[in-house]
């Protein structure tokens, strides 16, 4: 890959994760301070992510892979998703700002996809290239995060107070167009797929992949991976408006110190994988999600602040050694034959199913713990997802039984 092929790429991906990291942390506090939604209502917005990941596999299948070249789609959707960011800025009813999201999240789901579409086209060796261009993104998402707080202070007590948490969309909508608009000077990345080929939906779904599951420990994993994102959707959906309520400044900028672990742990992974065996670093990915809610539940703002700074800094745990490790024992189980769609199966199970049960079941359970003044009861809140991550644990230990798997650099 040529210098000037590696320089578009990085920016690709810098825009792409700064997009998503610009507006989806904090939509949480926005919703609750700006649109008085509910919490019921705020896992619906949440869960407009998981119905994007559910359709997106369609648009990848029946028209990227297809019919247009991968960068000239992704430039199309982000132009769409800049036009629906911008109307998600104007909103003050939650009834007219969920079409928006919804839309938009249905556009911006499949770009994950053809950043990656994009990418690989132009590596000759993926296995090296690809984490240096990847990279980026959590570049892109924490200087989102740093800009939201310590550049710009929008969800600084004031800044919330004065509504000013709405710019994050219009910041994301400016981010967006100009993404489009690069996206169409990218490499070209044209379909690999005959368009007069059949195709089924059990072939976009990746179905295909689901005799995997006659393997029982392939079961306990698929399964446990649907549950387990069940306790993250209360992260994604709760962690801002709760660091937000309870007092802490610079609540989006701190939590930058989740991908910046993320990038950390990311390297060790490979010395955890061939230590402890896929199992046990499954295990430890889950015992850190149970750690973080309890440090939640527990710390505060004052002199057990470093408990949410621990709680917040576990995200790269709870990510790589469960996701990644996820991912690198799916790719070993699947064969030559359906490692893609083993991959897309995995993703419809955790980002779709997983994940939108969680949004769900977050909602509720913040609208039982509403009390007086708007203020939750954030320890009762945590508890929930901590107990549930642990049980998650537990029933994995017993189920799964060691198997070796080979990690693949």
């Amino acid at each position: 890959m040529n210098k000037s092929t590696q320089i578009k790429l990085s920016i690709m991906m810098f825009l792409e994760f700064f997009i998503w990291g610009g507006w989806f942390v904090t939509l949480g506090t926005f919703l609750g301070n700006n649109l008085n939604a509910t919490g019921a209502e705020t896992g619906m917005a949440y869960s407009t992510q998981s119905w994007g990941a559910i359709i997106a596999p369609f648009i990848i299948g029946l028209i990227a892979d297809r019919f247009f070249n991968a960068e000239k789609i992704l430039g199309v959707l982000h132009l769409i998703g800049a036009v629906l960011m911008f109307q998600m800025s104007k909103t003050t009813d939650f009834n007219v700002f969920y079409p928006y999201v919804l839309g938009y999240m249905i556009a911006y789901m499949p770009t994950l996809a053809l950043v990656n579409s994009v990418s690989f086209n132009q590596m000759k060796d993926p296995a090296k290239e690809f984490s240096y261009i990847r990279v980026w993104g959590t570049i892109g998402w924490i200087f989102a995060g740093l800009g939201i707080s310590y550049l710009f202070h929008w969800d600084a007590a004031e800044g919330i107070k004065n509504g000013l948490l709405q710019n994050t969309f219009l910041m994301t909508a400016i981010a967006s167009a100009v993404l489009g608009v690069f996206s169409f000077a990218l490499p070209k990345t044209p379909p690999k797929a005959n368009k007069d080929e059949k195709i089924t939906i059990s072939d976009i779904l990746g179905l295909d992949a689901i005799k995997l599951l006659n393997n029982r420990n392939f079961m306990v994993f698929f399964i446990s991976s649907i549950l387990i994102c069940i306790p993250l959707a209360f992260y994604y959906q709760n962690a801002n408006p709760f660091l937000t309520e309870i007092g802490m400044d610079n609540p989006t900028g701190k939590m930058t110190i989740g991908q910046i672990s993320e990038v950390l742990f990311m390297l060790l992974l490979p010395f955890f994988f061939k230590k402890y065996g896929f199992k046990k670093t499954l295990l430890f990915g889950m015992l850190a999600w149970t750690l973080r809610y309890l440090l939640f539940a527990y710390g505060n703002s004052g002199e057990l602040s470093f408990m949410l700074i621990l709680g917040i800094a576990l995200h790269g745990i709870c990510y790589d050694f469960f996701f990644v490790s996820g991912q690198i024992y799916t790719d070993s189980k699947a064969g030559e034959k359906f490692k893609s769609a083993a991959q897309g199966l995995i993703t419809l199970a955790t980002y779709g199913v997983g994940m939108l049960i969680g949004f769900w079941v977050a909602g509720k359970i913040s609208d039982t713990y509403l009390i007086s003044e708007n203020m939750h009861s954030w320890q009762d809140i945590w508890v929930f997802p901590a107990v549930f991550a642990f049980a998650v644990m537990i029933l994995f230990a017993i189920f799964f039984k060691n198997e070796e798997v080979t990690y693949k650099k």
